[in-house]
């Protein structure tokens, strides 16, 4: 049920359900898909490659739990909001941030795509949930 979409299409619901897509919000996410994925063009040149390392050997350890590489995740998404230069709302700039090292983990360790995916998508449901139905009201209106 779960896809990871990278190209600005339509893509499923939030794992837990709380939010479903109508056709009619489909136009809605790929004018927002097109902003994140500008912003995240911006950012994947600023992310070291240290960084990802680090959180690769963190989804490499299994005897971490999800919850604890989601606060690691949370810990490098907040440093990383702070030394990145940007005049965006800070909510905005740490779910990009989160979808952009998603996809350079994956990169670097495909075989990793499904628990990189699932954390990502928890990580994302914690913390901006509200942020983005707000993003899609915004949009729409």
């Amino acid at each position: 049920d779960d896809e990871l979409q990278t190209d600005g299409n339509r893509s499923g619901h939030f794992q837990n359900g709380e939010l479903g897509l109508a056709p009619t919000n489909e136009d809605v996410i790929r004018i927002i898909a097109a902003q994140l994925a500008e912003i995240g063009d911006q950012f994947d040149k600023e992310i070291q490659g240290r960084v990802v390392n680090d959180l690769v050997q963190h989804f490499l350890n299994e005897n971490l739990s999800r919850e604890e590489i989601t606060l690691h995740m949370s810990r490098i998404v907040g440093e990383l909001t702070r030394s990145i230069p940007s005049d965006m709302e800070q909510e905005k700039a740490m779910l990009v941030l989160a979808m952009v090292l998603t996809k350079k983990i994956v990169n670097t360790v495909p075989s990793l795509l499904h628990r990189v995916f699932n954390t990502t998508l928890n990580y994302m449901n914690q913390q901006f949930h509200n942020y983005i139905v707000e993003m899609v009201s915004a949009v729409k209106q």
